[in-house]
């Protein structure tokens, strides 16, 4: 729209047709554009018959600019802090380049201190991912939407070696700051979910694939306490020690989490869990703030663990 109107500013009655070229895009979507600068902009817009064109009927100075409070500018500024963990990514282009263009529809001068709110808020992650493949996750993001079936080389955890797959890419996901794609292994005949950073090619098989309506990624993991796929069902309970029971107060670390308090201030912890894997090494990451009270196959695999890590890994 702000391209429509410099168009109109400098006069000679552009038509649908002829901005729908310069804009690239189709004239119905130019047709709207139109409606909305001048039933929703109040902008003084109107189609000249005898020129067959439109134009402004009085002086226009200026393309109506977006209203923005200081506390939704701090928001988008926040917002931008929050681009970090997709550094290195696809997405970093394009949400830098939204941000810019809502920048330059912003009024030129708003009243706030920069340097104080840039002060205020920051972002830290202790672990960062280390997304060093973009031309990959912008291949499997592409894949996603178009419905490509894809050929992959695929390394799996511990293994030097890459293995050839061919996959139908449903979804690319986000998960506490971790990229994974969930897509149907055709070698598996089922929903695998695949880390992009060990994938080592990607072409196109030269084939689309339809998207079963039923694939919902939250009600596949719904069960799980991060990405592992249902394995059976799991109640779990954890008891926490006054040391680390506020911790655990501050947090929703699971849908079906449920908190008992404990006399002396402690906490414990009930899940419903489809997968085991996770939790162990998050009941681990607690030390010996943590005990675990059921189910005993989680206890004993925690236990294990603990006496590796005292002997050196050594079983």
């Amino acid at each position: 729209m702000m391209q429509i109107h410099s168009v109109l500013q400098q006069g000679g009655y552009p038509n649908c047709s002829t901005l729908a070229r310069h804009l690239e895009v189709c004239s119905k979507t130019v047709q709207r554009d139109l409606e909305f600068m001048r039933d929703r902009l109040n902008l003084p817009l109107e189609y000249d018959a005898m020129h067959k064109g439109y134009r402004y009927t009085e002086d226009v100075e200026s393309f109506p600019t977006l209203r923005i409070t200081e506390g939704e500018l701090f928001a988008l500024m926040v917002a931008e802090k929050a681009l970090q963990q997709y550094r290195g990514t696809p997405f970093e282009a394009r949400l830098v380049g939204a941000l810019r263009k809502l920048e330059q529809a912003l009024p030129d001068a708003v009243s706030l201190n920069l340097s104080q709110w840039e002060q205020a808020v920051t972002f830290r992650t202790t672990a960062e991912p280390l997304v060093n493949v973009p031309p990959i996750l912008e291949a499997l993001t592409r894949a996603a939407q178009k419905r490509e079936r894809l050929r992959i080389r695929y390394r799996k955890p511990g293994s030097r070696d890459a293995e050839e797959r061919e996959v139908d890419p449903y979804q690319l996901a986000n998960v506490d700051g971790d990229w994974y794609l969930f897509a149907f292994d055709h070698l598996r005949k089922a929903i695998r979910r695949f880390v992009p950073a060990r994938i080592t090619t990607v072409e196109s098989v030269g084939e689309t694939f339809e998207r079963p309506a039923k694939f919902e990624l939250e009600k596949l993991l719904r069960d799980s306490f991060g990405v592992h796929s249902r394995e059976g069902e799991f109640r779990v309970v954890l008891r926490f020690d006054e040391k680390v029971a506020d911790y655990l107060r501050e947090k929703k670390w699971h849908n079906s989490q449920r908190l008992v308090e404990l006399p002396g201030g402690g906490v414990e912890m009930h899940l419903e869990l489809g997968s085991l894997q996770e939790v162990q090494r998050w009941v681990l990451g607690w030390g010996g703030a943590v005990r675990v009270v059921a189910p005993p196959e989680l206890a004993d695999a925690v236990r294990r663990s603990a006496e590796q890590i005292l002997s050196g890994g050594r079983t």
